[in-house]
């Protein structure tokens, strides 16, 4: 059982399982990992004989082992998602920690910071109608200003 869930493990880099079996695989597959560090006929025979699957090896030497090279151990991640419903047991998802981009802060996080400008509180045509109404205005009281002028001249 530990073979074929290491197995589905490498080809599909995650696998959604009951907490005893991820940390009982755990223990199984990451050894198989570090063994797969060093690419040579010995270490490839010992990791076919846990997987029994050459698919998975394969994938695992080409791929997997590439990536986690630089990785001093630690190469799988236990997500826990809760419950199942028919049995109530404790699931979790079981993934090799390279390989979650949402995690690493992949697509998303490569976008580059804008900065935020404070928003002023007129747009620029709306000051431009702002300034109008202020000259209109300033107008209509010189023109009112006047007007008392010529009234007072006119019954004298």
């Amino acid at each position: 059982m530990l073979a074929n869930m290491a197995s589905s493990l490498i080809i599909h880099k995650r696998i959604t399982t009951t907490t005893a079996k991820a940390k009982a695989l755990k223990t199984y597959i990451e050894p198989l990992i570090t063994r797969s560090k060093e690419d040579s006929t010995h270490s490839r025979r010992v990791v076919f004989s846990s997987l029994k699957d050459k698919e998975a090896v394969s994938e695992l030497f080409r791929e997997i082992s590439p990536k986690i090279a630089e990785r001093p151990g630690g190469y799988t991640r236990i997500l826990k998602i809760g419950n199942r419903i028919g049995d109530n047991a404790e699931m979790c998802i079981l993934e090799l920690v390279d390989y979650n981009e949402a995690m690493m802060g992949g697509g998303e996080g490569a976008k580059t910071k804008t900065t935020r400008r404070r928003r002023l509180s007129k747009k620029k045509g709306e000051e431009a109608g702002a300034e109008k109404h202020v000259k209109a205005a300033a107008e209509k009281k010189e023109k009112q200003a006047e007007e008392p002028e010529t009234a007072s001249e006119e019954p004298a």
